[in-house]
């Protein structure tokens, strides 16, 4: 058994303004925080329309599409944008999460890594916003429930905002646990502990700001682990934000690399170590790199 890190070129044509903090730099830290691990590469292959369209009606798929300028940038909200290349970068986002979806589920490894852009836990049903287009993890839960018939999965999303499209997206979907895990007050101003979905299967875990990796780890260890095993699910899918770093320009949560390691060996434990991770935020290069390390190095540790 191995794990697989899907990625592909064509994320640093996702081009944002000058400052921006969502870059295609942030590849470039990711790869360098991939050199040296015992990974198998792949390329993330261009998603089809329908495998978006089990999240996003075909209207908004194509007015993303539709709204892609031919030169510089077009703006879908105050810091979401599109370039030439974008439309194309969006969908090897989601190419890229099936196709690990699809190794993990076959057997054909045990873990698996999509390193690229745009993120994806913002993107609502018909609504692009913070940095995000399509909802990538969430399409990747529902290949795993309607394309391999899988009966239970779990998204456990860590990135310091609260995935607040994974949470519109699967709002109605009983088989698929959502948790997250956010500092609160914090964008996008969702992610209440009684936003609980139409099953009851939605978990917000919010955390306070400064609180740090032991409140992180004392909360997992105390909720958000005891239902996960209660759950039981065949997959587990991790929306992999490292912006709950303490050197992270955005938040104030005070994470460290080794709490991003501690927690991806823990989630490990579950779904019988079928684990798909998808990239969302992060945004210090040099903590991007370190925490991107130590989430992968578990991973390629378990996968063998």
């Amino acid at each position: 058994m191995t794990s697989i890190v899907y990625t592909h070129s064509d994320f640093a044509r996702h081009v944002t303004p000058p400052g921006h903090p969502e870059r295609a730099e942030r590849l470039v830290a990711v790869e360098r925080a991939l050199a040296g691990l015992a990974v198998e590469r792949r390329d993330c292959p261009l998603a089809v329309k329908a495998e978006v369209l089990r999240c996003h009606p075909a209207r908004y798929v194509d007015r993303v599409r539709g709204a892609v300028p031919a030169e510089g940038w077009a703006q879908l909200d105050g810091d979401t944008f599109l370039s030439p290349g974008s439309y194309d970068a969006a969908m090897r986002a989601v190419g890229g999460i099936c196709a690990a979806v699809d190794a993990v589920v076959t057997g054909a490894a045990k873990t698996a890594f999509v390193a690229g852009r745009p993120p994806g836990h913002h993107a609502e049903r018909e609504t692009a916003m913070g940095f995000c287009l399509f909802g990538t993890v969430a399409i990747g839960a529902k290949r795993a429930l309607d394309h391999h018939g899988l009966s239970r999965a779990a998204i456990v999303d860590f990135d310091v905002h609260h995935g607040n499209g994974t949470q519109d997206l699967l709002w109605d979907e009983g088989r698929c646990l959502i948790v997250s895990s956010h500092q609160m007050p914090l964008y996008p101003g969702t992610g209440r502990a009684d936003e609980r979905g139409a099953h009851g299967q939605i978990l917000n875990v919010p955390l306070r700001a400064g609180s740090g990796g032991k409140a992180m780890r004392d909360v997992y260890e105390r909720v958000v682990f005891p239902v996960l095993k209660a759950w039981g699910p065949e997959l587990l899918l991790i929306s992999a934000g490292f912006d709950a770093h303490a050197d992270d320009p955005l938040a104030g949560l005070e994470w460290q690399a080794d709490d991003y390691r501690w927690l991806t060996d823990r989630l490990c434990d579950f779904a019988g170590g079928r684990v798909v991770s998808t990239l969302e935020g992060g945004y210090d290069l040099d903590a991007l790199a370190a925490s991107v390390a130590a989430h992968v190095g578990v991973l390629e540790e378990r996968g063998r």
